[in-house]
């Protein structure tokens, strides 16, 4: 039996066990399982694979996108340049050893589900925080021919593009941002009534807010910015894409 699973703590909100569990039914695949590991400690790790040696691949979620890396035997070019992973190949060289690769999904499932709605007036962005996930949205935007900036509660020294605390955003910085990329899990489930502190006054039906958060599938974030007439898009599309991605890494290990 081949096991794929999903690392992370909490993991009460994750879609890919069902997501997976789902495809392996509706597409006859046999021999295979899709597991939860909330791992309280990324130090867990060693122990979980050690404990699990039919493991063959996992995805990896808050809070470890970025903590994992050291962990792994090599890192494949996004996942390097983001500085971030959400996917690990599990391959066996030899009964005796263990190699992990690392991967980022997240970059090609952020892009492809933002080109459909991309607008010609998108010439800069803003994303909110600066965790993993904000890393693989700002290589994206980069990729697209899009300039972004960070938003974040306090001045970064590490972050080389520009940024602005949520204090500092006026009128006029929201209004040359049309597209706003929310990274931070504000209003995920349970906390649905949370959100960023951005001034949504200034909104115009010209915005594009983009929320990585897929449950509930209308966050706070989104319903406020709806309310102001601007398109919305939530990170359901996106998960799907980028598991779909992982698989194909997976399949490619065997």
């Amino acid at each position: 039996m081949k096991i794929y699973g999903l690392l992370g703590f909490p993991l009460s909100h994750s879609f890919s066990k069902k997501y997976f569990s789902d495809k392996f039914k509706k597409e006859g695949i046999t021999g295979v399982s899709y597991q939860n590991f909330p791992l309280e400690s990324i130090d867990q790790l060693p122990g979980l694979l050690q404990s699990h040696p039919d493991i063959k691949g996992l995805n990896v979620t808050i809070p470890y996108k970025e903590k994992i890396i050291p962990f792994l035997n090599e890192l494949e070019e996004s996942a390097l340049d983001i500085g971030a992973v959400n996917t690990i190949r599990v391959a066996y060289p030899d009964l005796s050893s263990r190699y992990l690769t690392g991967y980022n999904t997240d970059i090609y499932g952020f892009t492809s589900s933002l080109l459909p709605l991309l607008d010609p007036t998108f010439k800069n962005a803003l994303i909110l925080g600066t965790g993993g996930a904000s890393k693989a949205v700002y290589h994206g935007l980069k990729q697209l021919n899009i300039e972004p900036a960070f938003v974040t509660r306090k001045h970064k020294k590490q972050l080389s593009a520009p940024q602005f605390t949520y204090n500092e955003l006026t009128r006029e910085i929201i209004q040359h941002h049309l597209l706003i990329v929310n990274t931070t899990p504000l209003g995920m489930f349970p906390r649905i009534e949370t959100c960023p502190a951005i001034p949504y006054e200034f909104l115009t039906e010209n915005h594009l807010l983009y929320d990585l958060v897929y449950n509930p599938s209308e966050t706070l974030f989104l319903k406020k910015g709806f309310a102001h007439n601007t398109r919305i898009i939530n990170g359901s599309e996106m998960l799907r894409l980028q598991a779909e991605k992982a698989w194909e890494i997976w399949n490619d290990a065997g």
